[in-house]
């Protein structure tokens, strides 16, 4: 007996044969046997009871698959028979996928990765079948979490709060109607993903100067429907500042990104990341943040197009429809115009996008956060009577406390009636010249009341002293 299409003989095993599993399970299947020479002789193996636990181990660990491993007898001898069935989407080992053609086993890469997966039953990772979860294993917080959410952006009826959790799993198809659950029901709603998915985790660190000095840490984990709002809650609490400033005589403390944008941003990480690599990092330093996810972008996009309406092509469609149904992203397609219109309505630079270490890397940077800094670093004395409430106008002649005044209760430029203070609005407002108002704003940086936010054509004054 000879080896066929769905057939291999290894006379002993060896760790490489997962490459072999892999190829079967993104092919038709088939039957891998160990103790088995080529020619079909019966050699046995002797380790019989080791590698009956070690390598169905190695293959879920590996490849999150559940082939059936079983021991049999042929003539007194163990062997050992593998038998793979085909996958419902692409199974990668270590990042990489292979596929089983004629009686080779070839390593897929660009074009014919990218058809693959499109090209699967499921044309998606995230719809491969995990044939042990449970039920149980599902949060109804989290999903209850997701009903409200949708009800409330309103992509979903008022009725679906009392759907069942079944039902709702059903009806994003990451449950299947015999009761099976997907990759994507377990990370997204699992209550703990990271069982089957370690990788399934944000990672958030505060570094100094370097990208050696890290001051502060946290790992964001548990179901991806939340993780969201979990990191968002995170960087307000820890890693970002909220400057206060006054939009007419309303207080506000808006954080110093713009939360839709910066919330886009994350999204679309958890949503395009690929599952098999590490795990989402972001580092914040003092200028910039650079939010980095595995998976790079599909063959033949450019950030270029990215950035101009295009078709959108998730590379985890259950869990983005997901999200979409959930109100956390708006459309397919969109993602790089919202966070634009995030960031250019508030005056900041929009922030670019490079590949890297085999992902994408987004750079985000911190124009408050400096400006903030350097009002600080320019004030005289000790910065901290920003809150000291002794923190009077008596140092400022009459006409500066005129301008603070100004730019204090107007709102710095996000008032949409009024628009932002400018040097002709100020000077026609005080009766100078604009070189005067000039040289004014120029003293009260000095003295530590003003800072400029985003650029001289697109920006604004705030003032960062408490009157």
């Amino acid at each position: 007996m000879g080896e066929k299409h769905i057939i291999e003989y290894k006379r002993i095993w060896k760790d490489e044969w997962l490459e072999w599993i892999c190829g079967l399970a993104n092919a038709d299947g088939g039957v891998i046997y160990i103790g088995i020479a080529d020619d079909g002789e019966v050699v046995g193996v002797a380790n019989s009871k080791k590698l009956m636990e070690d390598i169905p181990n190695k293959i879920v660990n590996k490849m999150a698959i559940y082939p059936d491993v079983r021991l049999i007898q042929h003539d007194g001898k163990d062997t050992i028979e593998i038998d793979i069935k085909p996958s419902l989407a692409g199974v990668s080992l270590d990042g990489v996928v292979y596929k089983r053609v004629g009686a080779t086993n070839q390593i897929l890469q660009g074009a014919a990765l990218q058809e693959f997966y499109l090209s699967s039953s499921s044309g998606a990772w995230d719809a491969r079948i995990i044939p042990e979860a449970r039920l149980d294993e599902i949060d109804p917080e989290a999903v209850q979490y997701f009903k409200d959410s949708g009800i409330r952006k309103g992509r979903l009826s008022k009725e679906s709060s009392n759907d069942s959790v079944e039902k709702v799993l059903k009806s994003l198809n990451v449950m299947t109607d015999d009761g099976k659950l997907t990759m994507a029901a377990l990370l997204l709603f699992g209550k703990n993903p990271q069982r089957y998915c370690i990788d399934a985790r944000f990672k958030i660190g505060r570094f100094g100067a370097g990208a050696a000095n890290l001051i502060i840490q946290d790992m964001v984990d548990g179901d991806l429907i939340r993780m969201p709002d979990r990191v968002v809650d995170i960087l307000d609490a820890k890693y970002l500042v909220r400057p206060i400033h006054y939009k007419r005589l309303r207080r506000e403390e808006p954080l110093e990104l713009p939360e839709n944008g910066l919330r886009e941003i994350i999204c679309n990480a958890i949503i395009h990341k690929q599952y098999d690599g590490s795990d989402i990092q972001m580092r914040v330093y003092d200028d910039r943040i650079d939010l980095w996810n595995f998976g790079k972008l599909p063959e033949g996009y450019t950030f270029e197009q990215m950035f101009k309406p295009h078709r959108s092509m998730p590379r985890n469609k259950l869990i983005a429809n997901a999200f979409y149904y959930a109100g956390l992203i708006e459309a397919w397609g969109r993602g790089f115009e919202i966070i634009t219109e995030a960031f250019s309505g508030e005056g900041l630079a929009i922030p670019t996008f490079k590949e890297e270490f085999g992902g994408v890397t987004a750079v985000i940077q911190r124009e408050i956060f400096q400006a903030v800094q350097q009002g600080k670093s320019s004030a005289s004395g000790n910065r901290e009577q920003e809150n000291d409430p002794d923190n009077d106008l008596d140092e400022l002649t009459d006409r500066q406390s005129i301008i603070v005044k100004l730019l204090y209760h107007q709102g710095q430029g996000d008032d949409p009636e009024t628009g932002p203070e400018t040097m002709q609005s100020l000077a026609h407002k005080t009766g100078v010249s604009d070189s005067t108002v000039k040289r004014e704003l120029k003293d009260l940086v000095s003295k530590g009341w003003i800072v400029r936010i985003g650029s001289d054509r697109g920006g604004w004054w705030k003032v960062i002293k408490k009157l």
